[in-house]
């Protein structure tokens, strides 16, 4: 059997989901990324660090908290 390409990377190395050293939450690849920002998800708290220091200095941080992009998000009404 092929296996599938990972649809999600780190953004700032690139680094494969699933691959040997992401980081999950609680340790687990079902809780899915352990870090992730709105455009986004990183590998580790080092790409994480990085990220946040490359959106700092281009002045374009978030101003409110990310929602997970692992969790289910509620259809909004229209």
């Amino acid at each position: 059997m092929l296996a599938r390409p990972d649809a999600y990377r780190c953004i700032e190395c690139g680094l494969s989901y699933r691959a040997a050293g992401f980081w999950y939450y609680r340790g687990k690849v079902e809780d899915g990324a352990a870090y992730w920002s709105d455009r986004g998800i990183l590998c580790s708290p080092q790409c994480s660090l990085a990220y946040h220091h490359k959106r700092e200095a281009e002045g374009t941080l978030p101003q409110v908290p990310t929602p997970d992009p692992f969790q289910i998000q509620p259809a909004s009404r229209r």
